[in-house]
């Protein structure tokens, strides 16, 4: 995982593949599929080595304190990683790191007194939103190379100036306020 995440930060989503690892390590392609048996299971294991980069430790004591720091951390483990955001949003990793996290993040909205299915479903929201916002701001340097034209949409002109590329950690913190 190493490997994949190092190719990751170097070219990005597109230059990883199995190949790619044997190529870097200087195996064959055999020996790589011994440890990701496909190109969607090297996925699942490069999103949980992303957010294994979440730190559990030092949560605050509040419910909601803790549930949004975990939110906070999760969205730096993505953002740690160019294309972070891509690799995860592409995947269902049921692997230890990522239920460590939904674990923790499910703990402390159950300790705020959500019921379980409310609790179940904030965190998906929550993760959701998270991997949504980041994904566009890994992606934004190139899409936005020009200003957005909304031609004759009264509604959207107006609120265009709220939606410049610099605010993604204002929009990030505002929805995950009104998440919680």
């Amino acid at each position: 995982m190493r490997t994949a995440l190092a190719i990751l930060d170097e070219h990005g989503a597109a230059a990883v593949s199995l190949r790619a690892i044997a190529e870097r390590l200087g195996v064959r392609m055999n020996s790589v599929l011994w440890h990701a048996k496909s190109r969607a299971r090297l996925g699942e294991l490069m999103a949980d080595a992303i957010i294994g980069g979440v730190s559990l430790e030092g949560l605050p004591a509040g419910w909601r304190e803790r549930a949004a720091e975990i939110v906070r951390r999760y969205r730096g483990a993505l953002l740690a990683h160019r294309d972070g955001a891509a690799v995860v949003t592409g995947t269902y990793a049921a692997e230890p790191a990522t239920l460590d996290v939904a674990e923790a993040l499910v703990g402390a909205l159950l300790d705020g007194g959500m019921a379980e299915r409310d609790a179940a479903w904030t965190c998906w929201s929550l993760i959701y939103f998270t991997l949504g916002l980041t994904q566009e701001e890994q992606a934004a340097p190139a899409r936005f190379t020009r200003e957005l034209e909304v031609g004759d949409r009264p509604a959207l002109r107006r609120v265009l100036p709220e939606l410049s590329v610099d605010s993604f950690a204002e929009r990030f913190e505002y929805g995950l306020d009104r998440l919680l």
